[in-house]
């Protein structure tokens, strides 16, 4: 199992010149396991459009249906557990909520972050793969 941070989930179902070869070499590895995006990447994708830094091919609500229905892809919800994990992250870690959850939850399931966020891949209290 692998999770999505959310920029990683955008662009794979893009087909984004800026995936990895890595990245798109353990996508599509995990397509017949598990590739977990969290609930806040849903909300994150949303504002995103809704702040316009993010033009989608289609409606929001077509765009999600296809984005969650690609081999593999599992919408992990906000638990309890995952909540409480975002507050106790150790060491220091940036105030972006969103992203305080998307390691949290790859915590939680005790598997690799697939992110090319810098602040994120420089916290050495989850696992990445860049």
């Amino acid at each position: 199992m692998i999770v999505l941070d959310t920029h990683i989930w955008v662009w794979w179902v893009h087909g984004d010149k800026r995936l990895t070869p890595t990245q798109i070499e353990v996508i599509v590895a995990n397509e017949t396991d598990v590739i977990g995006v969290s609930a806040i990447s849903c909300w994150e994708v949303a504002k995103l459009v809704e702040y316009n830094r993010l033009r989608l091919p289609c409606p929001l609500e077509e765009w999600f249906e296809q984005a969650l229905s690609y081999p593999g892809i599992l919408l992990i919800p906000l638990t309890p557990e995952i909540v409480i994990e975002s507050t106790r992250l150790p060491g220091e870690f940036h105030r972006d909520s969103a992203d305080q959850i998307i390691v949290a939850t790859a915590r939680v399931y005790n598997c690799p972050l697939v992110t090319g966020d810098e602040k994120i891949l420089n916290y050495p209290y989850v696992t990445t793969i860049r």
